[in-house]
């Protein structure tokens, strides 16, 4: 057995969600090239087109999607759109009327509501886009102009996008339909179709979807179980970390088993202050343990992705932190195989070229 059938097989008992073969995985970097993909997967559907997304803010990649839409809906696909109420809180109301006149359905996911404050604090954290039932993209980026451009300037963020087709793509569908079904009543209609997937390239993907829970969920186990399986080699890169104790110890554990660990995170453009109060408590463990840590420099570092060995990857929604693993819906693909791994390896390689590394001695010394 291989090492990447061993990690597949032991991700599945312990998950307990099939892998599929046969998928071509496609990574997207910054918006530069995130948006021009999707936009132009919407405007190419015949059928059907589902975005989720918890960010949807304002300037032109919301204008262009909002116009994508509407011209797929005034043309007779079946579009549905759902956004987060707490995200989307900036979206343009006129965006919205005016995909409703057309005849897309726009609906926002749990509006805060007094009487059920509790509740309303898990959100969906998902991005997700399916085409047809055929083409899905998710990753960290928002329908907003700070992911527009190639991460040049402290505007324009850093983020990780993938474009999946095969079979795959029912995965990401499911974890539109989960958060759909809550806001609308409504799983499917008869503008659905169900294609079949075919082998459309050579990558092993498994779809997770984490729960607005309390509780342990299926991102949980993925983080720890691809983190346990790492011999050689772990890169991390996470837009807001404040892990707990038990995920500490599975980097620290992870040196000391002779792993080369790497942890990219924001530095100066940092979005929220709070957030490097609640990583930094974790540096001095980290670095006492050998664990490598940079600071990304250029811009806001918005990605979520965690690479293992060279061969295996993770590429999501879900930050490293608990308003991820405890409070929000997240969808993650988990990538064995293919060169979509070696590829999201190589950009956080170049990522490294424009960061600072914490001196040890410098941060114990501060």
């Amino acid at each position: 057995m291989t090492d990447l059938e061993g990690s597949r097989r032991r991700l599945e008992a312990l998950l307990g969600v099939p892998a599929t073969e046969g998928n071509a995985v496609r990574v997207l970097r910054n918006g530069a090239r995130v948006f021009p993909a999707m936009l132009e997967a919407i405007g190419t559907a015949t059928d059907t087109v589902d975005l989720l997304t918890y960010v949807y803010w304002t300037g032109w990649p919301a204008q262009a999607f909002a116009d994508a839409l509407t011209d797929r809906a005034r043309d007779g696909c079946r579009v549905r759109v759902l956004v987060d109420a707490v995200g989307g809180a900036q979206m343009d109301r006129a965006q919205v009327d005016r995909m409703r006149a057309a005849g897309a359905q726009v609906e926002f996911f749990r509006p805060p509501w007094i009487r059920s404050p509790f509740t309303h604090n898990h959100r969906t954290h998902r991005k997700v886009l399916v085409v047809d039932g055929a083409v899905a993209f998710t990753g960290g980026v928002g329908i907003a102009e700070e992911w527009a451009g190639d991460a040049r300037s402290p505007q324009e963020w850093r983020d990780t996008q993938v474009r999946v087709e095969g079979p795959a793509v029912a995965g990401l569908r499911a974890a539109f339909v989960q958060n759909w079904a809550e806001g609308s009543g409504e799983l499917d209609d008869a503008g659905d179709l169900y294609p079949v997937l075919p082998r459309a390239g050579d990558h092993v993907v498994q779809v997770v979807r984490g729960a607005a829970t309390v509780g342990w969920d299926d991102i949980q186990t993925a983080w720890f179980a691809m983190l346990t399986s790492a011999q050689q080699s772990m890169t991390l890169q996470t837009a807001y970390f404040a892990p707990d104790e038990p995920f500490l110890r599975l980097l620290t554990d992870a040196v000391a088993r002779g792993v080369h660990v790497r942890l990219l995170l924001p530095g100066p453009h940092l979005d929220k202050a709070l957030s490097r109060v609640a990583s930094e408590r974790y540096f001095q463990p980290l670095l006492r343990a050998g664990v490598e840590l940079w600071r990304y420099q250029p811009t806001m570092l918005h990605t979520k992705v965690l690479t293992v060995d060279g061969h295996a990857a993770m590429v999501g929604s879900s930050n490293v932190n608990r308003r991820s693993l405890d409070h929000d819906e997240e969808v993650a693909c988990i990538v064995l195989g293919g060169d979509a791994p070696a590829r999201l390896l190589a950009d956080f390689e170049d990522d490294l070229e424009r960061s600072e590394r914490v001196d040890p001695r410098s941060w114990r010394a501060r």
